[in-house]
Parts: structure tokens; sequence; C-alpha cells
């Protein structure tokens, strides 16, 4: 599914001073740059839209997103639990996005921002950045107690810190897949 997402920056011009919104580090990828001079008209507006038909491969989601995608399995999912403030998870999220093209209809994989969503990361017990968590559909057992019969979704993996899109790529292929344990 392909969707456009628009972007708009405003700026104020004055003869000394240019003041703009910048958007936050994590779609300055997605936004041209855009240079403008003072022009001899002091209090001008310029209001510029930037469009682009990129969607990520991992996109970021809500708590309440998660808890629906917990609800409705298609496929294994990869969640990264990530802060916009965080080092190793900006170094990461290239890595994590790569990853989640290459395994693209095979994993399901989403972002979710530990400070936005501060219940969920409590739920999930997201105790350091990055925390990569596998997840897959849990399939009871016919025979099995009561209260498992009500579980949708089974931890396969949880890995805290920073990885490769190899590394990502091995432990989905381990988890998901009956492939060899990875060396990490």
């Amino acid at each position: 599914m392909k969707s456009t997402i628009i972007f708009a920056t405003l700026m104020t011009l004055s003869s000394t001073t240019t003041h703009a919104f910048t958007a936050p580090p994590a779609l300055s990828s997605s936004i041209a740059s855009a240079s403008v001079s003072a022009s001899n008209n002091k209090n001008s507006q310029v209001t510029s839209l930037f469009m682009t038909d990129e969607v990520k491969a991992a996109p970021m989601v809500t708590g309440e997103e998660l808890e629906m995608m917990l609800t409705e399995w298609d496929l294994p999912l990869v969640v990264d639990a990530y802060a916009t403030w965080c080092g190793p998870c900006l170094l990461m999220s290239p890595e994590f996005e790569s990853a989640a093209e290459e395994l693209k209809g095979r994993v399901r994989f989403v972002k979710l921002d530990t400070d936005k969503e501060e219940e969920m990361a409590a739920r999930l017990n997201i105790m350091g950045l990055p925390t990569l968590l596998f997840l897959d559909k849990f399939e009871p057992k016919e025979d099995g107690p009561e209260d498992e019969q009500e579980a949708k979704a089974v931890l396969k993996g949880r890995i805290e810190g920073a990885l490769r899109k190899q590394n990502i790529i091995d432990l989905c292929e381990y988890y998901f897949f009956d492939g060899d344990e990875p060396k990490i």
C-alpha cells in the first residue's frame, strides 16, 4: 500500500533573522532542505510543501496500533522500542529499516517511541534502549490450560542494544523460520 505524505515548512523572513520550523530528526531525511535568502520584503512568509512517496518498511506505531497488531496476526512481528534522544537507537534506525525492506512480506517491522508511548513501554518492560522484541502468533494446544487459550502473542526473543542489519535478519531467521542460532 503506497501513500503520499506531505510535509509543510513555514518560514517567516525579516531583514535580520530567519525563523523556521524544522522537522524532528526522524523526519529530516525525508524532507528536502530549503534555503531562503532575506528579501526586500521584511515580513514575507514563504510556505513550502514537500511531498514524498516514501513509505517506511518499518512504520512508527502508537500503543493502540500495536495492541491491534497483537490481535490480528498475519506475519511475525519485530518491534523496535526506541527514543529520539538515544544515540544507539539513531545508529540502528537505518539498519532496522533496511532489514525491514529485505524481509518485507515475511516479517512485519514497527517502531515504538517509548517517550510518546510510556504506558506501552512499561507494559512491555522496556528498560534499555534500543530494545528489539521478536513476537509471533501464539498457537495454543487444544488440551492446554484455559488461560493459554486467550493468549494472542508469544515473545520469541528480546535483545537490548543496537544491531546491524544482518544481525536483525539472522535473528528473524532463527526465531521465525527455524534458522541457525546467530552468533551476535
